[in-house]
């Protein structure tokens, strides 16, 4: 591999390493071409590729992104997964081949970050796959809230049952139980009939009524004075008459 050979490997290094959701480093010890093709395929399903590497070259690639912790896992023949889609689904497609062929030796890699063992790198391995786990968030997520709905909708029920109850005991609509259309006029009865309760008011006004009459008393008596002076004037006519005579 000459010097311009070495620089595009080392680049092709630093853009995987910097792409990278996930590594995984392991002892490639022993795989065969067929294998190696086959665990190719399996990553690819995870949207990850496995790459022999040669130490050096690699450590200079990781020293050129500022991944310095990968410079640690390459002692001895070391192969790499650059995982950019599933994590999990990579974890265990490795893992998968390798109970299978018991062939890869797990160095240790990183996520996000974070360095992993092996034991954290096959806790991943068992891990269900993206898709499964957004489906079973996605069903936490609406678990809480279908049973809100049923639960309103149970509540909603129940309330039109009481209204229609309560209805069909004329408690709407200021009705009380048992009682008719008519029932609030029989009970407005008892207000029409105040002008005979005030009938004793009247009795103790009597002296103004007899008041009011006295213009009439007065008249009368005028009218009899009247006509006894105007029987005096006949009969003193009629004396004057009978003077005359």
């Amino acid at each position: 591999m000459n010097r311009d050979e070495k620089a595009q490997a080392i680049e092709e290094i630093a853009a995987q390493i910097e792409g990278a959701e996930a590594i995984f480093a392991v002892d490639y010890r022993g795989i065969s071409v067929p294998q190696a093709a086959e665990l190719r395929g399996k990553l690819r399903e995870a949207d990850a590729s496995f790459r022999v590497v040669k130490n050096r070259l690699t450590k200079r690639a990781a020293d050129q992104v500022g991944e310095e912790r990968l410079g640690e896992l390459l002692q001895g023949p070391t192969a790499l997964a650059f995982v950019r889609g599933d994590t999990a689904l990579a974890a265990k497609a490795i893992s998968t081949f390798n109970k299978e062929h018991e062939i890869l030796a797990f160095k240790g890699g990183f996520m996000d970050g974070t360095s992993l063992d092996e034991d954290q790198f096959k806790s991943i391995a068992r891990l269900p796959g993206r898709d499964v786990l957004n489906g079973q968030f996605a069903g936490v997520v609406a678990s809480p809230l279908t049973g809100l709905v049923r639960g309103l909708g149970s509540m909603i029920q129940g309330l039109a049952l009481q209204l229609g109850q309560i209805a069909e005991k004329g408690l709407v609509g200021g009705e009380g139980p048992g009682e008719s259309a008519a029932g609030p006029v029989a009970e407005e009865a008892p207000t029409s009939t105040p002008p005979a309760e005030e009938a004793p008011e009247a009795d103790a006004d009597e002296p103004e009524a007899s008041g009011e009459d006295a213009p009439a008393e007065e008249a009368k008596a005028e009218e009899a004075a009247d006509e006894a002076a105007d029987e005096t004037s006949e009969d003193s006519n009629d004396d004057t008459s009978k003077e005359e005579e």
